[in-house]
């Protein structure tokens, strides 16, 4: 299945029915008087996040979603028939934006998250409905109110606990399939991943979710290589995991240029837990590990881990690091919910 993450859908709801004029004219009846129903109102048009979906395919081949209007009323007291509403059915981690790409309309966080796009228009009142002591015989009736026509943008923003990032060939995608069950195409050649690719990683009897994204070249930021358009599905990551390679012969540069795109992205990576692993060492030997490893450190300023995502070499270590780094995020957000005041309350 094609990987999609950007969509620009056209909706509009429903109108809602006009009212009917309608007397009553029946046999043995002496005085008749006004029994016109009233319009039925429009579908509107729901999002809703649901399971089993990680991309936005569907809205390639459509695009327009109108909701039906309401029947208009009829004789006899009958109220129309209101129209059937429609329901987009989006990836959990889909951000609904107005036609600007700017403005959010909604974040699709929570399975089963519902919100309203368009609401459809209310049904007319029927001259049955404006019938008073001084107004018996009414002979007007409502117009149902229009639909509202929008266009909107679904822009998809997986959702992980570990964001990949790194250089093309860095070994981002062998790590994800070492580690996980997922199968990401793997060759010696640069920018192998084209997509986003998700894995769920297991340690210590505890799983999480890891992202693996395009690789970023020098000058991403300015749309070259495939560019920083995927770097929006490690935003709501807890921790990044930065793969150096550790046979390039320029690894504090490599470090750099990541770190560089990174603080160029419009985005919160640049504040985000970040561990830097130094990996493929068991292409080195012990000399030029150690090399490697302290002009690594020198170049972040920090410590550094190693792992051979081929061989599995310190693999469960670094494992173990980003579980206690999701661990400190869900405490930090959890600290932040119960630091909310209460209602106020009389």
């Amino acid at each position: 299945m094609k990987f999609l993450d950007l969509a620009k859908v056209y909706i509009r709801s429903g109108g809602g029915g006009g009212g009917c004029v309608s007397f009553r004219r029946e046999k043995y009846i002496e005085f008749g008087g006004p029994d016109g129903g009233d319009g039925g109102d429009g579908g509107s048009v729901y999002a809703e996040a649901v399971d089993g979906l990680n991309t936005l395919i569907d809205f390639r081949y459509q695009q327009h979603f109108f909701a039906r209007s309401g029947q208009p009323g009829m004789g006899r007291q009958r109220t129309g028939k209101d129209g059937d509403d429609i329901v987009l059915r989006v990836p959990v981690g889909t951000e609904i934006l107005d036609e600007d790409q700017e403005t959010i309309i909604a974040d699709m966080t929570e399975l089963g998250q519902r919100v309203e796009l368009a609401r459809g228009g209310n049904g007319g009142f029927g001259n049955l409905h404006f019938k008073s002591s001084t107004n018996q015989a009414p002979r007007r009736a409502n117009p149902g109110q229009e639909g509202v026509e929008r266009t909107i943008w679904l822009r998809l923003k997986l959702i992980a606990d570990v964001g990949l990032l790194g250089l093309p060939n860095a070994g981002k995608s062998t790590f994800l399939a070492a580690t996980s069950n997922a199968r990401p195409k793997i060759a010696d050649y640069p920018f192998t991943t084209l997509h986003p690719n998700l894995g769920v990683v297991g340690v210590d009897n505890v799983e999480f979710v890891v992202a693996d994204i395009p690789g970023l070249i020098d000058g991403a930021s300015e749309g070259r290589g495939l560019g920083d358009l995927f770097l929006g599905h490690v935003e709501r990551c807890a921790v990044l995991l930065h793969l150096v390679d550790g046979t390039s012969q320029t690894i504090a540069e490599d470090y750099q240029t990541i770190i560089t795109e990174i603080e160029a992205y419009d985005g919160p990576l640049g504040d985000k837990p970040r561990l830097t692993v130094l990996n493929k060492i068991d292409a080195l030997d012990a000399d030029a590990l150690a090399e490697a490893k302290a002009a690594l450190e020198a170049a972040s300023g920090g410590p550094v881990m190693t792992m051979s995502g081929v061989a599995g070499d310190g693999v469960t270590d670094v494992l173990r690091a980003l579980r206690a780094e999701i661990d400190d995020d869900r405490l930090r957000h959890r600290k932040a919910s119960d630091e909310e005041p209460a209602p106020w309350q009389p």
